[in-house]
């Protein structure tokens, strides 16, 4: 009888433990980079024995993902349409929930783009500019955006070079391959990136808001720590977080 209890104890132990470590696979947006590993890591903190695994990349290329089946469990779009098409074709276990609004800079490691504008990149000394795909990636087509509304598109067009994503867009001109890029305020304001040439602020008249909204997938509809996430991303400590990194609030005013 006591054999049995134990056993009974034991198992009852495990269904717990199970209970309680739970997996889920992020798919995130590109300028989410060091905001969303600095809220990760706190969370993991609190609730060490669950696993988290992040995925970074181009919101259209995530949405196409989904919508073929890739096993993503969380989507964080910088473009706020994608969710809202997940949720509209039945692939979505949340309705979407808006999260930031991201902003553009100009950045060159070389460079002082403290002291430039858009204009300045027509300057011919200036051959390479790097900018995130505009056919997938939302801070590529938001810098498209600016620069046909400052009618230099087709003067600069020639020099541009695109990443598949806005990270890799910032390593593009970190690394030399463009002398000055269009990249999210979200990573040029990371201190590695800060120390270097420094970036300036497009204003966000230019363009159309760069809102951004995440879901919960269809697979993890019956994830608990899915939820779990879901709500702690809503949650004060990650609003701060989110604003050090340079995002604006849901809610509030985008400032010129």
């Amino acid at each position: 009888m006591k054999l049995a209890k134990l056993f009974l104890f034991f198992c009852i132990s495990l269904l717990s433990m199970s209970a309680q470590a739970d997996k889920i696979t992020i798919a995130a947006a590109s300028d989410l980079k060091f905001a969303m590993d600095e809220i990760v890591s706190t969370f993991k903190q609190d609730n060490p024995d669950d696993q988290i695994e992040l995925a970074y990349g181009s919101s259209g290329n995530f949405n196409t993902q989904i919508q073929q089946g890739a096993p993503f469990d969380l989507f964080f779009s910088a473009d706020i349409g994608f969710p809202r098409e997940l949720v509209k074709n039945g692939l979505a276990a949340s309705e979407v929930k808006p999260y930031a609004v991201g902003r553009i800079v100009l950045w060159s490691a070389s460079l002082d783009a403290t002291k430039m504008t858009l204009a300045s990149l027509t300057d011919p000394s200036i051959t390479r500019i790097a900018i995130a795909n505009p056919k997938h990636a939302p801070y590529g087509k938001r810098a498209e955006e600016a620069l046909r509304a400052s009618d230099l598109w087709e003067q600069i067009e020639p020099k541009l070079v695109f990443g598949e994503n806005i990270v890799q867009t910032t390593q593009f001109v970190q690394t030399g391959n463009a002398q000055i890029g269009v990249i999210a305020l979200s990573l040029a304001g990371n201190p590695e990136l800060a120390q270097k040439g420094g970036y300036w602020l497009i204003p966000d008249n230019l363009h159309e808001p760069l809102e951004q909204g995440f879901i919960i997938t269809k697979r993890a509809e019956n994830n608990a720590l899915a939820k779990r996430f879901a709500d702690y991303m809503l949650s004060g400590p990650v609003r701060l977080v989110m604003t050090k990194y340079g995002f604006v609030l849901p809610g509030e005013a985008v400032g010129k």
